[in-house]
């Protein structure tokens, strides 16, 4: 019988990808992990907001919140800038963090395809 450990159910219920609906604004990938003895589950999160004024802003509310329960830890592997043009339906991942290092844009992008399957998702380097 396989049964699946509290951490697990509760990362399984967290969006991979939440970001504002439109504008130019810093995101944070994120990765969560269980605390949970003999538990290596985890997964990876886009999170990016307009409302914020440094990378770290948004990785603490976050962390903050997904850590409530103590059952769930966070970890901030990466930042960078995303520009959300809704209209045209583009999203364009760019830049890094000064505080958190380049996130893997790589990653970031294959979560707001999924989260956005009819977009054009692309990524660089460049910037800041």
């Amino acid at each position: 019988m396989c049964t699946q450990t509290r951490a697990a159910a509760l990362m399984a219920n967290i969006p991979p990808a939440d970001i504002d609906p439109s504008g130019v604004f810093k995101y944070v990938l994120i990765r969560v992990h269980s605390r949970e003895e003999g538990d290596d589950s985890e997964v990876d999160i886009v999170r990016g907001y307009s409302w914020a004024e440094y990378h770290a802003d948004i990785y603490e509310k976050v962390s903050e919140e997904l850590e409530k329960g103590e059952i769930l830890d966070c970890e901030c592997i990466g930042g960078g800038r995303i520009t959300h043009d809704a209209q045209a339906k583009k999203i364009h991942v760019y830049g890094y963090s000064m505080g958190f290092g380049r996130a893997n844009h790589a990653v970031t992008t294959e979560k707001l395809k999924a989260r956005y399957p009819d977009y054009e998702v692309t990524w660089d380097n460049e910037g800041y």
